[in-house]
């Protein structure tokens, strides 16, 4: 069968592309803040502000959170990493997406039951406040901040492809624009101005990649097994259809891969951004809808980044990925630009910068909300703080989260930051998961228990990856020069994990002190059955 394949790409032509992308990404955030600014409106109560009212329905909801949850490491990382390593890479792509079944059967319906605004509300519903609201505050901001440095840092970093800005003050200025855009969607619109921009931004993502995914596909005639037979030819390299390309050359590199696929897995279900979304909705049998209906989203877009992935194999070829300015996250750009020119990577670039706001949005109102209802109402001002004063505090939070992550995103430009989403997944998984199954469905799970697991938990991650190779001791690391890796793993999930679980267990079995036996009642009744479960305001 003859294959029509397009001309290859000559990455000098995309400096000829910079106007037409920005144009089309100003277009985006012109609708896109028209939306915040009607729905900024409603914005009269805390549940407005940090819950949209819980105003929309699971389906809505469950589109918000494939928007949140398909960042530019999903979209642009993935398809890379699948167009170099081939299995290996598509294995990330598996691992998001089991992740959501653990969310489905464990978290989502009885955390809407139990919980208000925060992860930490059902972590304290019936343990001592002060010290389980701190500890899950601090938590979720490391677990937000984390995730928003790598966000904001990849967001200049590929700006030298997208836009044609190589220099670093130009990157510095994009970095400034997207936090300043971030603080204006969550300072004026909120949480329900936030989930429309993820709404729409799920929408773009997933129609972007189909296009592109029924483009690669016709140019093989719908043939799956030409398209790998292509990606095998370009690359030279038949192991790219085979496991073990990436994480197959040593014992150690095998235990990697399963020490981050168990952090995706796990932490998926115990990111605070992800979970403050089933607080939007009226019932947990629309929370419940949520998943499943993000479950199909999200499925679906993975498999399009398999068709991608090998799409750019194929047709830009290995060597042309790496050799362009972003890397291996130029690989659907460059795909992009080969199939339709100009104008398709105008879109894609679009999307790209639409994902990235839309992923810091959802994280800096949900770090805002951590501050303000957990450590200011509930901590500093003893739950006598009303509404209003919540929420002042939490867009002063919103300014402060949005200076810092632009001052971070800055200095950690260009720099080997990938590890960083990594890292919050594992912290997610270990400081945080543990005591939301343990508060859920463990009676005896005391205060002690649950303070052990999340500093347990946290501490551990942060430190088992500071000293990994990812920081030092490696040509990828972080410090160049440096060697004071002492733990071999790139990602300390199998090792955190466990820890923080045997410490909630620990402090648990060694606390003196018994919780409420009828707050243990309540809640178990009430995260089963909904009874007496915050409910959707009225306007």
């Amino acid at each position: 069968m003859n294959i029509m394949v397009p001309a290859a790409v000559n990455i000098e032509d995309l400096k000829d592309t910079t106007f037409l992308n920005m144009g089309i990404f100003a277009v985006f955030v012109a609708v896109t803040m028209v939306i915040v600014l009607r729905a900024s409106r409603n914005n009269k109560t805390a549940a407005d502000y940090y819950a949209a009212g819980r105003s929309f329905t699971g389906s809505q909801n469950g589109t918000a959170i494939a928007g949140d949850y398909l960042s530019a490491a999903s979209f642009l990382g993935i398809t890379g990493a699948i167009a170099i390593n081939g299995y290996d890479g598509f294995m990330y792509s598996i691992g998001f997406l089991v992740a959501w079944l653990v969310a489905l059967l464990l978290v989502a319906e009885l955390l809407r039951n139990t919980g208000k605004f925060t992860m930490a509300d059902v972590l304290s519903f019936r343990l001592r406040q002060r010290p389980v609201r701190i500890a899950a505050a601090i938590s979720t901001l490391a677990v937000c901040f984390f995730y928003l440095l790598a966000q904001m840092a990849g967001a200049g970093s590929l700006i030298s492809l997208l836009l044609g800005i190589s220099d670093w003050g130009g990157q510095a200025l994009v970095i400034i624009v997207v936090g300043a855009l971030m603080i204006m969607y969550v300072l004026i619109g909120g949480m329900k101005g936030t989930t429309w921009v993820q709404i729409i931004k799920a929408v773009l993502l997933i129609a972007g990649a189909a296009v592109m995914t029924f483009w690669v596909l016709a140019i093989y005639g719908f043939n799956l097994s030409d398209l790998l037979g292509g990606a095998v030819e370009t690359s030279k390299n038949p192991n790219i259809l085979n496991p073990g390309l990436q994480y197959g050359k040593s014992e150690t590199s095998k235990l990697d891969f399963m020490s981050l696929g168990l952090a995706l897995v796990l932490g998926t279900a115990a990111l605070p951004h992800v979970l403050m979304r089933f607080y939007t909705v009226p019932t947990a049998k629309e929370a419940r809808k949520s998943v499943v209906w993000s479950i199909w989203l999200i499925g679906l877009f993975y498999l399009f980044t398999l068709v991608l992935g090998y799409g750019a194999a194929a047709l830009v070829g290995a060597e042309t990925i790496k050799s362009a300015p972003g890397g291996v996250n130029s690989a659907a750009p460059l795909l992009a630009f080969h199939l339709g020119g100009p104008l398709l990577l105008g879109f894609i670039s679009a999307v790209a910068f639409a994902t990235i706001l839309a992923v810091v949005a959802g994280l800096t109102i949900t770090a805002a909300a951590s501050f303000a209802h957990d450590i200011y109402a509930s901590v500093i001002a003893k739950g006598k703080a009303d509404a209003a004063t919540e929420v002042k505090v939490a867009r002063r939070t919103v300014v402060v989260i949005g200076v810092l992550a632009i001052l971070g995103g800055i200095f950690a430009n260009g720099q080997n930051v990938a590890f960083l989403v990594a890292l919050a997944f594992a912290v997610a998984a270990s400081a945080n998961l543990p005591t939301i199954v343990y508060s859920l469905f463990w009676r005896k799970f005391t205060t002690q228990g649950a303070v052990w697991s999340m500093y347990g938990g946290l501490i551990s991650a942060i430190v088992l990856i500071s000293l990994s190779p990812v920081v030092s001791g490696a040509k990828t690391s972080m410090i160049q020069g440096a060697n004071f890796a002492v733990f071999p793993l790139n990602n300390p999930g199998i090792v955190s994990i466990p820890l923080a679980f045997f410490l909630g267990w620990l402090g648990t079995v060694l606390d003196k002190r018994t919780e409420d036996v009828a707050k243990q009642a309540e809640m178990e009744v009430r995260s089963l059955t909904g009874v007496g479960a915050e409910k959707a305001t009225d306007h």
